[in-house]
């Protein structure tokens, strides 16, 4: 049960984080990094490899987007 909710976590970080990329949401990256380390570590506690890692890829992608001007605005 654990599997599931961790890739269905790190389903909708990853479109947040997608989605984030546009001008106006950068906002957004604020709350899809910590939701994704929530997916990553709910993927830890089930042992999901596959859930871990959609999570940590979103938190690569959401520390790209801040890397590059993803502030607040």
């Amino acid at each position: 049960m654990f599997n599931i909710a961790s890739i269905i976590i790190g389903v909708v970080a990853l479109i947040g984080a997608l989605v984030a990329f546009l001008p106006l949401l950068g906002w957004a990256n604020w709350l899809i990094i910590p939701l994704a380390i929530v997916g990553a570590a709910v993927g830890v506690l089930s042992r999901s490899t596959g859930g871990r890692n959609l999570n940590l890829l979103v938190i690569v992608i959401g520390v790209v987007r801040l890397m590059l001007g993803g502030g607040i605005l």
